[in-house]
């Protein structure tokens, strides 16, 4: 028997060792990945994610499924088929930094001190987010957490600037004011949506990064390799995540929105898409408080409506990350807002007043895994998202006790617990929180009063929710009965959080 030689040049034997190198180097990469996706697996069968997504200025009406304003936004219409929304959520203060102090401390203005937007104006004010002050990020990275943010901060204060100097809205947050965030991307205040600024969690005050994309896709992008736990947003597969996504639009600018947006609006005018019965083109110069400006402003809300599109789109590509890693079905998705948006109800434009298009927000919990889909009426706060999600999260022996809001997680689970009868309106100064606005909501009214910061005299709106769903008609005055009971009502609100406002 022959057996042939076989002669193999060194050439080859070359390309032979460097396929077997590659062919292992492969499978060490799949081998790390399986492992990195049974890890998360691992973690996703024992502690819950968390995913809160917030959108500025984004009002509850602007959710495709309530068939209120013409929007398209199918993945929002998801979250609520398959979650809990909140019919009856508000904004107790409908203003960007309020809500942002709210959520995070669980605490209502006056006692974290975030009374009004936070800039240079008001810093020496410290209308700013105290480091001291332990909140959510703080509880959940204390608990085996990655804790991270990624978008609009507006909790900083900014070196404070005198009267008649240029107020300053940005500014970099120092990792020590940053509560227990092990991921940051971040800026405070800026609204240039084609060319967002970022400060990543290493960066130093010099160093924010500039980026020519639409900072709802960027910032979607980015949320994507946190999750995969690569690129420039790493995170510890081992552990469980709460990511909270801060989206600018549909804060105006309306106009700086990707035409592909446009182009399910296009054609289409303010008045042809703003059909509410409430809805006017001319300013109300009536009002005592609110945002006028309707006339120059209620042209762009087709492009305030495409933004809405634009935010539903990139929110569905997270979605689609988390179910293609296999952590959906036990992250917690929240959808929110930190205010609503007038466009054009009552004369106003914008937010911080006491009409439902401003004071009214989406709140959706989705999380089939626990959760039964439902639509649920409670009368919940701000304050009480932090400790109702801690609860929801096995983590209500941590909720501090500086928490001025309610655990309501035993209502997602389909318990029964006591029910807030009210809602609290509140809108104030730093510089002299006895002024301004207060008011509350409860099943029947809302109730509203502004009180003058010249002479202190106070003006009073009372809305029959029930029979006047678009408070077409201030009834106050009407029924003295009616009138007493919700002023009684107010007062012993106030009085119960040691309000100045109710002492002068």
């Amino acid at each position: 028997m022959h057996i042939k030689k076989i002669q193999i040049s060194k050439e080859k034997i070359i390309q032979l060792i460097i396929v077997a190198i590659l062919m292992l180097s492969f499978g060490c990469q799949e081998n790390k990945s399986v492992q990195k996706r049974e890890a998360a697996t691992n973690v996703a069968n024992t502690k819950p994610n968390l995913l809160f997504i917030f959108a500025d200025q984004y009002r509850r009406q602007a959710m495709g499924f309530l068939n209120e304003d013409p929007v398209i936004t199918p993945n929002i219409d998801h979250l609520a088929k398959e979650g809990i929304y909140f019919s009856k959520a508000v904004a107790n203060h409908p203003l960007c930094s309020p809500y942002r102090g709210m959520l995070v401390t669980g605490q209502y203005p006056l006692t974290n001190g975030v009374i009004a937007n936070c800039h240079s104006g008001r810093t020496k004010f410290n209308n700013y987010l105290d480091k001291r002050t332990e909140t959510f990020s703080d509880v959940v990275a204390k608990n085996g957490y990655n804790a991270g943010y990624i978008g609009k901060w507006h909790l900083e204060g900014p070196k404070p600037t005198a009267p008649g100097e240029t107020t300053v809205w940005d500014a970099w947050c120092p990792q020590d004011r940053r509560h227990g965030y092990d991921f940051w991307y971040a800026y405070n205040a800026d609204n240039h949506h084609f060319k967002p600024h970022y400060w990543a969690t290493n960066a130093e005050e010099n160093e924010a990064v500039y980026v020519n994309k639409w900072s709802p896709e960027h910032e979607a992008n980015v949320i994507m390799e946190y999750l995969e736990g690569a690129g420039h947003a790493p995170r510890d597969a081992n552990k469980p995540f709460a990511l909270f996504w801060s989206i600018n639009p549909p804060h105006n600018p309306y106009r700086e929105v990707p035409e592909k947006y446009r182009e399910h609006y296009k054609g289409k005018s303010h008045k042809d898409l703003l059909k509410r019965p409430n809805a006017r083109f001319t300013d109300n110069n009536t009002l005592k408080a609110g945002d006028r400006g309707v006339e120059e402003k209620i042209s762009e809300a087709p492009d305030y409506f495409a933004c809405v599109t634009g935010v539903d789109d990139q929110i569905g590509r997270v979605i689609a990350k988390l179910k293609a890693l296999g952590i959906y079905d036990n992250t917690i998705i929240v959808f929110s807002s930190d205010h609503g948006e007038m466009l054009g109800s009552q004369g106003l434009m914008h937010k911080n007043i006491w009409f439902r298009e401003s004071y009214e927000i989406p709140f959706i919990v989705h999380w089939p895994k626990k959760i039964a889909p439902k639509t649920e009426d409670l009368l919940i706060s701000v304050p009480d998202y932090m400790p109702t999600l801690l609860g929801l999260m096995g983590l209500e022996k941590e909720i501090p006790d500086s928490v001025e809001g309610v655990n309501y997680s035993p209502i997602l689970l389909g318990q029964e617990m006591q029910r807030p009868d009210s809602q609290l309106y509140f809108g104030s100064e730093p510089s002299n929180p006895s002024l301004g606005r207060r008011g509350f909501r409860d099943m029947q009214h809302t109730f509203a009063v502004v009180k003058d910061n010249k002479d202190g005299s106070k003006t009073y709106y009372l809305y029959d929710d029930k029979n006047d769903p678009y408070q077409l008609e201030n009834i106050w005055g009407r029924d003295k009965e009616v009138d007493d009971q919700v002023m009684t009502k107010l007062t012993s609100l106030l009085t119960k959080m040691n309000d100045p406002w109710i002492k002068n």
